[in-house]
């Protein structure tokens, strides 16, 4: 079972409609994948609307969770919290933040921002996070990432360690911008081994919390 809450398609800078996407996702064993294109607030309404229609279209006809959502991407770190409320409003179903990466510009108390929210689901590459952000995240069920993707991934070792000392749940990613980024079974252990997390842990990272990610999202959506 495969599990991806991020990733990125023609509506923003990734190479595929969302369609096709989730239709290669489906055809490589996928459970479920969230569609999180890299957005603000001017192209909030419309990418939402848009990739909704064809989740819903995909999840018609295909045995794949495919789940509309966004990527708050670059925003100021006081609007995250109304701007993630928002695009709950207009109908995602899932809120990732774009996080303090330390291969991109991300403005400083972003992660802070993330996990205050009572509208974001997941905290994507976080890079040096603190023990303050993780524990935060652990008491309001904030999801944090590790991921797969090149340059983001550089930090996964000290998130997956602050992250499990403050048993705050971890989810493991592709944050894929094509096919062949999206993950397969030995992709997603071998990153989490690489991220010296304990093999123990692997089903929880990979089954268990995903589908507490999913059971949030069913109850809300």
């Amino acid at each position: 079972m495969l599990y991806d809450f991020h990733a990125h398609t023609f509506h923003s800078d990734g190479v595929l409609s969302p369609i096709e996407l989730i239709r290669r996702a489906a055809v490589l064993g996928y459970s479920a994948i969230a569609i999180t294109d890299h957005i603000g607030l001017g192209s909030l309404e419309r990418v939402i609307k848009e990739v909704s229609e064809d989740c819903e279209l995909a999840r018609s006809h295909w045995n794949i969770l495919a789940i509309p959502g966004v990527e708050l991407t670059h925003l100021p770190h006081e609007a995250i919290d109304e701007v993630a409320r928002r695009a709950k409003e207009l109908g995602a179903w899932l809120v990732v933040v774009h996080g303090e990466t330390p291969v991109e510009p991300v403005e400083e108390g972003t992660n802070l921002a993330a996990v205050k929210s009572d509208f974001v689901d997941v905290l994507a590459h976080p890079g040096h996070i603190t023990e303050d952000v993780v524990n935060l995240a652990a008491r309001n069920k904030v999801f944090i990432e590790i991921t797969t993707r090149r340059g983001h991934c550089v930090t996964n070792a000290h998130v997956a360690k602050m992250a499990g000392q403050a048993g705050a749940l971890m989810l493991l990613n592709s944050d894929s911008h094509e096919e062949s980024d999206l993950l397969t079974e030995q992709l997603a252990k071998d990153t989490l081994r690489q991220s010296s997390v304990s093999s123990r842990k692997f089903k929880q990272i990979l089954e268990f919390n995903p589908l507490k990610l999913i059971q949030r999202i069913r109850r809300l959506s």
